[in-house]
């Protein structure tokens, strides 16, 4: 799910564990054509945390978005997490999923903001509220900064502005922090998840619309048929500048959904070890 972190080391979430990935190669040095290659490094077993957005704080170590629990969390040495900070509304750390915490902004090293579909503080409640109970939270403050949002996502920062996805119109905006108003830029075709940003561009994971019918009765869903498309998968290019779309990637095949983009800066052609691949046991270096 969740991805963090720049070219050298990232995070990445799986159903039960957390991997720290990072890259073997010198600068300028090259493996068979690779410019980067990735191995996974260090895990974390933390259980089916059902963990969404993942960053890296100003000390280093990963802080997630602890969705099942209600909360923002960390690693711990001896547990499955250890809690940092929660809703004001959640009244305790229960596995409930109450809210559906999803998205997390980092501020100065520090976690920033958080969006979730809803204040709910009933096992599954955000799902009676998905098409305009989102809000944007501040977390030093737990003010909230922007509501009424319909399944908001990937709260980013960037370029002064704060930006995020409100999958449930499908459009990607900013939220004016004078007003508390969501701007709308540009309209996807796609259930969107994943955020990241490079020179003007804006890059976003979009995704099919489950068979199960998840987002019917949504703005998103009417949208997708006034305009004539269908949602598919995929990352979409749009120029912040001018709101326009200028370039996309469609995913076919046995992916369907994606839920998070990173940007890897200076890469041309990078590879990533899995650690179920047989050239694992062959990638050895020396620091």
């Amino acid at each position: 799910m969740g991805i963090g972190g720049d070219s050298q080391t990232f995070w990445m979430s799986s159903m039960y564990q957390l991997w720290r990935f990072e890259n073997t190669l010198l600068p300028g040095q090259s493996f068979q054509g690779y410019d980067r290659v990735y191995i996974p490094r260090m895990a974390y077993t933390t259980g089916d945390l059902d963990i969404h957005d993942v960053a890296i704080d100003e000390n280093g170590k990963p802080i997630f978005v602890n969705t099942l629990f209600n909360c923002l969390a960390t690693v711990s040495d001896s547990h499955s997490f250890k809690p940092v900070w929660k809703p004001w509304f959640i009244s305790e750390l229960v596995p409930e999923d109450r809210c559906h915490l999803n998205g997390l902004a980092m501020k100065n090293g520090k976690a920033g903001y958080v969006t979730a579909v809803s204040i709910s503080d009933v096992p599954g409640g955000w799902r009676d509220t998905r098409s305009n109970g989102g809000i944007l939270v501040d977390v030093q403050s737990n003010d909230v900064v922007c509501e009424r949002l319909s399944m908001p996502h990937s709260p980013r920062l960037y370029q002064n502005k704060l930006w995020l996805l409100e999958a449930g119109s499908g459009y990607f905006g900013y939220v004016d922090m004078k007003s508390g108003a969501f701007v709308r830029v540009s309209f996807c075709p796609g259930f969107l998840r994943g955020l990241a940003f490079i020179g003007k561009y804006a890059l976003i994971g979009i995704s099919n619309a489950r068979k199960n019918n998840t987002f019917q009765g949504l703005e998103f869903q009417k949208n997708l048929e006034k305009k004539k498309e269908e949602a598919w998968c995929g990352i979409w290019v749009i120029n912040l500048h001018t709101g326009n779309t200028e370039h996309w990637v469609k995913i076919d095949g046995m992916i369907e959904e994606l839920y998070d983009v990173l940007v890897l800066k200076a890469t041309r052609r990078p590879l990533l070890i899995g650690t179920k691949k047989e050239d694992i046991k062959k990638m050895v270096s020396i620091e």
